[in-house]
């Protein structure tokens, strides 16, 4: 058996998520379809994230075993040849040793969310960027960010359907850059909740709009009601997975 790490890039619009399910197209199913196709061995692919449904990938890393081995660079050729015509390519492959997890050896995840702040609609962009057509305030939303940073108790930023155990998050940081009429967020932390990066940016755009809303208070209510609305999945993009070995 042989365990090979992957990076690959994809469009969320038109996949139901990373998870595999019988409601449409996944991430998941798409890669196991095409190993399936390439080498005959029906193999589970493990993620560093799992995406939700529109939300794309950059860089994310995932793994699987082959029982055959095989060289990495025809494992990659042959799976986007698979993946032909489809929203995800294989960006790279290597071997790695049997106790690399792509979920589990995760020290760090990194997460953009980008916004287009003006009032013409997007066009090029569309299903990639949330536009907001109302002029927000950076260094409002600035300030609020800093207080998101560190360990706290995430009640009021995660979803509903949320299956983690705890609640207690540690956010390593927050940055947000302006590039004309592009906001863009980023998020880096070893793990976040179902829903924490789209509720933090709902909740900082909100503030950028000039709502009352206070971090501090979002915190200590412990409900998600009292944070601001979820940011559509469009503009979210999963960046990339830090490994302690560089994966090995």
């Amino acid at each position: 058996m042989t365990r090979y790490k992957i990076n690959l890039e994809y469009d969320g619009t038109d996949l139901i998520g990373w998870q595999e399910n019988a409601n449409g197209d996944s991430v998941q199913s798409l890669l196991t379809d095409a190993i399936f196709q390439f080498c005959g061995e029906k193999v589970e692919v493990y993620s560093a994230g799992r995406t939700d449904a529109g939300v794309h990938a950059i860089n994310m890393v995932a793994h699987f075993d082959l029982e055959r081995e095989q060289n990495p660079e025809t494992v990659m050729r042959a799976i986007n040849f698979y993946l032909t015509n489809k929203p995800v390519a294989v960006l790279s492959c290597e071997k790695v040793s049997d106790d690399f997890h792509a979920r589990f050896s995760c020290v760090a995840r990194h997460y953009k969310y980008i916004i287009v702040n003006r009032n013409a609609p997007v066009v090029l962009n569309k299903n990639r960027v949330w536009w907001v057509p109302q002029k927000l305030n950076i260094d409002a939303m600035r300030a609020a960010a800093k207080k998101l940073i560190g360990k706290h108790d995430f009640t009021s930023f995660r979803a509903a359907q949320c299956q983690a155990k705890s609640p207690i998050k540690t956010l390593d940081s927050v940055t947000i850059t302006q590039n004309g009429d592009e906001i863009i967020f980023e998020f880096l932390a070893r793990s976040f909740l179902h829903h924490q990066v789209r509720n933090m940016v709902g909740t900082l755009v909100e503030i950028g709009m000039g709502k009352p809303l206070d971090i501090d208070e979002i915190f200590d209510a412990k409900n998600r009601s009292a944070a601001g609305i979820n940011a559509p999945a469009c503009g979210l993009y999963f960046v990339s997975a830090e490994y302690a070995k560089d994966g090995d």
